[in-house]
């Protein structure tokens, strides 16, 4: 079958193409924004990308044009499909319909972490043996692709709240039936397509409502939000996991950065887990992903320690190079919670060394304003930040600078916030650039400015 994929190189469709071409399929795409790791993953799979969404880019044999989310009515290739009755799905309802079926499917959820649990997840079932199929919206060190078939039974999705498609309102996650589901946590998030947090919770609802019987539904206890959407109604059986409540799973920090802690199930100490990973909330990740493990049938207390090989996903606190004791690292925070938790992790593991933060707020939530006032507190372990102020943002960033517990600078290009950090870096700092967009290779442009 030959299949063209609009929006193609977004971390969902860019996996969703992996995959299709792992199935035997002629896959070609397009997209407004071509940037690593996907574009460079795609075209090491000897996958056709074309820049922009120009109708003679579909060629006349294609069978089926999956769409991206991205895309709306007025796009000139979604306008062309729909003119000329092309077969059109969503990457959503693909996977449901080609991969899916007949395989046991671990969705991860959440507002954050989706991307790191899901990895971990994909990574422990591995270490176990299971050789699973996985998506995750990020490329995971260990594996070195985004998504593949795998030959065993079990399946890992990266289950996104964000609607399908043009046509599908519907939260992604709906179309995939798992048979384990994570609920990590919940929060306002998607201000463009969601008007208040309840909003989301019916969401959820949604997937919460498919969960076979004999399945499992892993829940963050200490979330509130997903304590009420629980309480909207529940007929699957459900495992809590936890650091600072009572739950089935839990975790005892035995390093403050959260690199190494104890892991419990119903109050039994299981072993001690040493990892690469820091910070509180990527032990809660880990904590769910055991969870899941356990609940198809993996012994968790052997697979432990193969989590002091695991790597996490590029853009997730990834280091980028040292220059002159300056260390740059790239992450894909945009929501204040996730900044927030990012920076005391690594405040945990650096001590008292200068931490300078270049942001972008980037994402839809981020450019309409919608946590404009939880920014400034999100960045409370930061000692500097240069805040990216393009333009076309809608809402002026003064007022988040000047509450800023450190130092706080608004600036309007890229090329003039490389220059800032340069000239204010010294050594023995730690530069974090975050954003859900390519920053213009912002993290690379600095650390080769601070080499120079």
């Amino acid at each position: 079958m030959n299949l063209h994929i609009l929006g193609i190189c977004g971390t969902f469709m860019g996996g969703v193409a992996a995959l299709a071409r792992e199935l035997g399929h002629r896959v070609q795409g397009s997209d407004a924004n071509v940037y690593p790791p996907m574009s460079t993953q795609l075209e090491q799979l000897g996958i056709g990308l074309h820049s922009g969404y120009r109708p003679d880019d579909i060629a006349a044999d294609t069978d089926c044009v999956l769409v991206g989310n991205a895309l709306s009515r007025g796009n000139p290739a979604v306008e062309h499909v729909l003119n000329r009755q092309l077969n059109y799905r969503s990457g959503a309802q693909w996977l449901a319909e080609n991969v899916l079926p007949g395989r046991h499917t671990l969705a991860v959820a959440g507002t954050h972490g989706k991307t790191t649990t899901t990895s971990i997840l994909a990574f422990l079932l591995e270490a176990a043996g299971r050789e699973p199929g996985f998506l995750v919206g990020g490329v995971p060190e260990n594996f070195g692709v985004s998504a593949r078939l795998g030959s065993g039974r079990e399946f890992v999705v990266e289950a996104d709240e964000y609607d399908t498609a043009f046509f599908d309102k519907r939260s992604k996650f709906v179309h995939y039936g798992p048979r384990v589901a994570i609920l990590n946590n919940l929060e306002f998030d998607h201000a463009d397509i969601f008007p208040d947090l309840a909003a989301i919770q019916r969401q959820f609802h949604h997937l919460v409502r498919i969960v076979p019987g004999e399945g499992r539904l892993i829940v963050n206890g200490e979330d509130a939000a997903l304590a009420e959407v629980l309480a909207m109604g529940c007929w699957t059986p459900v495992e809590r996991f936890a650091i600072d409540a009572d739950a089935e799973w839990q975790a005892e920090l035995t390093a403050a950065d959260g690199s190494e802690f104890v892991l419990k199930h119903l109050g039994k100490a299981l072993g001690t887990v040493r990892w690469p990973l820091v910070g509180r909330h990527n032990v809660m990740n880990a904590l769910a992903a055991f969870a899941a493990c356990h609940a198809v049938g993996v012994d968790v207390a052997a697979v432990i320690p193969s989590l002091a090989g695991f790597v996490s996903v590029k853009r997730r606190l990834e280091v980028v190079g040292t220059a002159h004791g300056v260390t740059v690292y790239d992450d894909f925070a945009h929501h204040p919670t996730a900044i927030r938790t990012t920076l005391e992790g690594l405040r945990a593991r650096v001590g008292g060394a200068r931490i300078l933060v270049a942001m972008e707020p980037r994402s839809n939530s981020m450019r309409l304003g919608a946590h404009a006032r939880e920014i400034a507190p999100s960045l409370a372990a930061a000692d500097d930040v240069v805040f990216l102020h393009r333009p076309e943002l809608p809402w002026d960033a003064d007022a988040v600078v000047s509450a800023l517990k450190g130092e706080g600078h608004k600036v309007a290009t890229v090329e003039a916030l490389v220059e800032r950090l340069q000239s204010i870096a010294r050594d023995g700092d730690h530069i974090v650039f975050m954003s859900n967009g390519g920053f213009e290779d912002a993290p690379r442009r600095c650390l080769r400015a601070l080499q120079a």
